[in-house]
């Protein structure tokens, strides 16, 4: 079990000691399913661990605005794949450049000292064990929006509309690039499928 020091006291929403239970309990329950997620996003363990560890300091900062009994699961994939748009957009316009003082401010704030580390001692072979590499490195080609609606439905089995608020796009949308995705998948399988005897 993951733990976070809460150095704040809100004057408005959850107290120290909710935040603290929310966190701990409904949070980071998902820290494997989370970094499962982000790997598969990413390629890279590093960026893993960074990408869930910028998730779970985002959802504590804005813990007040989640609403508990609620997905927490649906709510901490869409920060992820937020900071993963956000942080692949940032790379693609400026590549290779890190934003020094953003560190230097996190790690100068009171906040900072006394946080256990957020993310879990997982390996990479973990994940890559969950599938079959002909089927890894066919999602792992696919587009970002394919692949990502592909791991949100088919390996962590959210439901359509809980889809359409992760991905911040409409039903129709998850429905539409959900069958594109598949079937993208499937070409690419053919002939994995067939040599393993399916029709």
């Amino acid at each position: 079990m993951f733990t976070f020091d809460f150095m704040d006291k809100s004057s408005s929403g959850y107290t120290k000691i909710e935040k603290s239970d929310i966190f701990n309990n409904e949070f980071m329950v998902h820290a494997e399913a989370l970094y499962n997620f982000a790997y598969k996003l990413t390629h890279d363990e590093d960026e893993s661990k960074d990408l869930l560890q910028d998730t779970c300091l985002k959802a504590f900062r804005f813990i007040n605005s989640f609403e508990r009994g609620t997905n927490a699961k649906a709510w901490l994939f869409r920060i992820l794949k937020n900071s993963f748009i956000n942080d692949y957009r940032k790379k693609s316009k400026n590549p290779g450049m890190v934003d020094y003082q953003e560190v230097e401010t996190f790690y100068n704030s009171e906040g900072s000292e006394g946080q256990t580390q957020l993310t879990p001692d997982l390996r990479s072979e973990t994940v890559k064990g969950m599938l079959g590499d002909e089927i890894t490195n066919a999602l792992n080609s696919m587009d970002v929006d394919f692949r990502t609606i592909i791991i949100l439905c088919d390996l962590e089995g959210f439901k359509y509309d809980e889809i359409s608020k992760i991905l911040d796009i409409p039903i129709g949308t998850v429905r539409s690039r959900l069958h594109r995705a598949r079937s993208i998948l499937k070409k690419q399988l053919a002939i994995y499928a067939a040599s393993m005897g399916y029709k």
